[in-house]
């Protein structure tokens, strides 16, 4: 009996196995990476103008891209800050309040501290709730208050330091401290002290205060001056 080529070996035609099936596909077909291409490009041409994927239609994009990223760059300074503007991490120049424009990010970016605004630290005395007047009273903080003076008498010290960001210093105050309040209240405690411990006890009750407060200023202003912190101390109040 002569042989016949059936395409498939002995059991038939087509590629299929002696039970008489071809091998079956398993599992769902992977994306079509080139239908996803095309996909794609039918709708970025349904973008451009006329559906054509040109040159024109990429430059349009791309300066409308520019377009938003270079608008990024205008910011409003409110009336207690001043802006500053970094480079790279690196402080370049200071602004006032108003609308201002900085190279957008990542070239240029901007810091908002509250320049202009004049703090308040309390030494001696804390404020904490009180239940009983339902709101919040003063508080005796002896740790604090209580000081040697000159002829070695201990006296009692009550004071508030008002200070604020120097506008030339505003830089110094964002990058040489990192905790400005409690350095502030810090440098005022020692320099009290220091004021106090050169004076005997009797100037102090009876009515150096005056003297007291400049003292203490002027050592306070001149401490942070050393250590650049770009702080001004604007009142001290015994």
């Amino acid at each position: 009996m002569p042989w016949k080529n059936q395409g498939g070996g002995p059991w038939g035609s087509g590629p299929k196995g002696p039970w008489g099936q071809g091998p079956q596909s398993v599992g769902p077909r992977p994306p079509d990476l080139e239908d996803l291409l095309r996909r794609g490009q039918d709708k970025m041409q349904q973008l451009l103008p006329g559906g054509h994927f040109s040159t024109m239609g990429i430059a349009l994009v791309l300066l409308g891209a520019l377009a938003i990223w270079g608008l990024s760059g205008f910011f409003r300074v409110q009336s207690e800050e001043l802006g500053v503007v970094l480079r790279f991490g690196k402080h370049v120049r200071t602004v006032q309040p108003g609308l201002n424009y900085h190279l957008p990010y990542p070239i240029e970016t901007v810091l908002l501290p509250k320049a202009l605004r004049v703090s308040t630290i309390s030494i001696g005395m804390t404020l904490i709730e009180d239940p009983a007047r339902r709101g919040r009273t003063m508080r005796d903080v002896p740790e604090e208050s209580l000081m040697l003076t000159g002829d070695e008498n201990i006296v009692d010290v009550d004071f508030t330091v008002l200070w604020r960001i120097k506008p030339d210093g505003v830089g110094n105050y964002l990058f040489n401290i990192q905790n400005p309040e409690g350095t502030v209240k810090a440098v005022a405690e020692s320099a009290m002290r220091e004021v106090i411990g050169r004076s005997p006890i009797q100037p102090i009750l009876t009515g150096a205060r005056t003297t007291i407060e400049q003292g203490v200023q002027e050592l306070m202003q001149k401490t942070l001056d050393y250590y650049s912190s770009g702080i001004q101390i604007t009142q001290v109040t015994v």
